[in-house]
């Protein structure tokens, strides 16, 4: 199959799922609410969508950012999501091609995809995302031709337990809820899918983020100390960054852990 056919399929795809997983971010707070039922519609004037209202980046162009029935202005967030995916949906296949691997760490990619939006918008990381997640990172790692089941199973364990630890920690030193239950099962399920070698590099990389975007969002909150940013963000994309480079990383983490002080 020509190269080309294969990258427009991909693109497609990805846009998709995107539309897809734009439904599952509108819905999913939403107390009872269903990701498949109703059909697509507006968000304001819950007017069911047609088709050729529902293509993904391209309708939002033809209808020029407008919902065709209310008027009312479409939120970027739809193809900001739908072009993300499918950028990510051809990364993942130059980065796996044709492997085990791609099936599995794209479910991986739009889980973390759809974390980000709502950790953000809401500061929740919902459980039917994070929990259902460690069950298939861990169920997959036995035909995962990237990490064993021993590696996935220690990294959940680990992800799990090093992030309680760190919560428990900043609560006994400031009395303070420092990061929620979410996160401590978003880094489980990471290592389930990424082992346990992902962790440092998740930890410190998302730490680093946070701190920068934290330090940001103080100064224009004056808020201080009591500022408030959520982490699933900062994780998910660290465990991204760590997926697409994760030979670089290990090596150069590797290289600093092993060479010897230079005096």
């Amino acid at each position: 199959m020509p190269l080309t056919i294969i990258i427009v399929f991909s693109l497609i795809l990805g846009a998709s799922v995107g539309s897809f997983l734009n439904v599952v971010i509108l819905r999913l707070p939403e107390e009872d609410a269903s990701i498949v039922f109703p059909a697509s519609r507006c968000p304001q004037c819950l007017h069911p969508l047609k088709w050729y209202d529902n293509i993904p980046v391209i309708s939002f162009l033809l209808l020029k950012k407008q919902c065709r029935y209310c008027g009312e202005p479409i939120s970027w967030q739809y193809p900001l999501v739908e072009l993300t995916m499918a950028l990510l949906s051809l990364a993942l296949l130059f980065k796996f091609g044709f492997t085990l691997a791609l099936p599995i760490y794209f479910i991986f990619t739009a889980a973390l995809l759809v974390v980000i939006v709502i950790d953000f918008y809401h500061k929740i990381i919902p459980d039917v995302i994070s929990l259902p997640g460690i069950i298939i990172g861990f169920a997959c790692s036995f035909f995962n031709p990237v990490i064993s089941w021993q590696q996935a199973g220690i990294g959940l364990l680990i992800g799990g337990g090093a992030l309680y630890a760190v919560a428990a920690g900043y609560y006994l030193f400031t009395k303070r809820e420092g990061m929620g239950g979410g996160d401590i099962k978003l880094l489980a399920m990471i290592g389930a899918f990424l082992g346990w070698q992902s962790l440092p590099f998740v930890v410190f990389g998302s730490s680093i983020l946070g701190a920068v975007v934290g330090i940001g969002a103080m100064v224009k909150q004056k808020k201080g100390g009591k500022t408030m940013i959520p982490y699933g963000p900062f994780l998910s994309i660290a465990a991204l960054l760590y997926m697409f480079y994760r030979e670089l990383i290990d090596y150069y983490l590797v290289l600093y852990f092993l060479t010897p002080p230079q005096y």
